[in-house]
C-alpha cells in the first residue's frame, strides 16, 4: 500500500465517525446475510452514540481507527476479559479498501496491545455464514465453539467463537 496508513486510538470525539463507518460497512458486510430490518435494528443497538459511549466508558472497550491519508477507513474495538483472555469485539473496514491490509493492520495493533498487557489469548465472535471467517483463519484464529446470543426483538446471533494465542 503506497498510501499512508495510520492506526490511532479513538475517544469520545470519534463516536460519530465510528457510527458513520459502521453504517457504511454493515450493509456491504451483512446485507446478504441478515434481513434489512435486523440490520437496522443491530446498527441502532450497537452504534447509536449512547451505546458507543457505554461501550467505551462502562464496558472498557478500547477503540482504534484506521486512517489512510487522514481519511477514516476502518475501526476495531477490544477489551480485557479475564485469565489472560481478551476479546476483539469489532473489526470493520470500508469495502473500498478491503484487501489492502487495513484489517490486518488493525488486528496486528490489537494483538500487540494484548501482548503488551500480558494477554495470552484473543477471542472474537463471527456469524457462522460470514465470509470473514476465512480472513480470521488466515490470521491464525480457529473455531473454538458455537454461541447463540439473543439480542432482542426476536433476533439472535448464531456465531462461532474463534480464538488464537497471542
Amino acid at each position: 500500500m503506497n498510501d499512508a496508513l495510520v492506526i490511532r486510538n479513538a475517544d469520545q470525539d470519534d463516536i460519530p465517525t465510528i457510527g458513520w463507518l459502521a453504517h457504511q460497512v454493515w450493509p456491504a458486510a451483512y446485507g446478504h446475510l441478515i434481513p434489512e430490518q435486523q440490520l437496522s435494528y443491530m446498527l441502532d443497538l450497537f452504534y447509536n452514540p449512547a451505546s458507543l459511549e457505554k461501550q467505551m466508558d462502562d464496558w472498557n472497550h478500547h477503540f482504534i481507527i484506521a486512517e489512510i491519508n487522514l481519511e477514516e477507513v476502518g475501526f476495531a474495538s477490544y477489551s480485557k476479559l479475564q485469565n489472560g483472555h481478551w476479546k476483539l469485539h469489532k473489526l470493520y473496514v470500508l469495502p473500498t479498501v478491503q484487501g489492502k491490509g487495513v484489517g490486518r493492520a488493525l488486528l496486528d495493533m490489537v494483538e500487540e496491545e494484548v501482548r503488551t498487557h500480558n494477554g495470552a489469548h484473543l477471542v472474537l465472535n463471527v456469524k457462522k455464514d460470514n465470509p470473514a471467517i476465512r480472513f480470521y483463519e488466515a490470521m491464525g484464529f480457529r473455531i473454538e465453539r458455537d454461541e447463540v446470543i439473543d439480542i432482542g426483538q426476536g433476533y439472535r446471533m448464531d456465531d462461532y467463537v474463534m480464538g488464537k494465542d497471542v
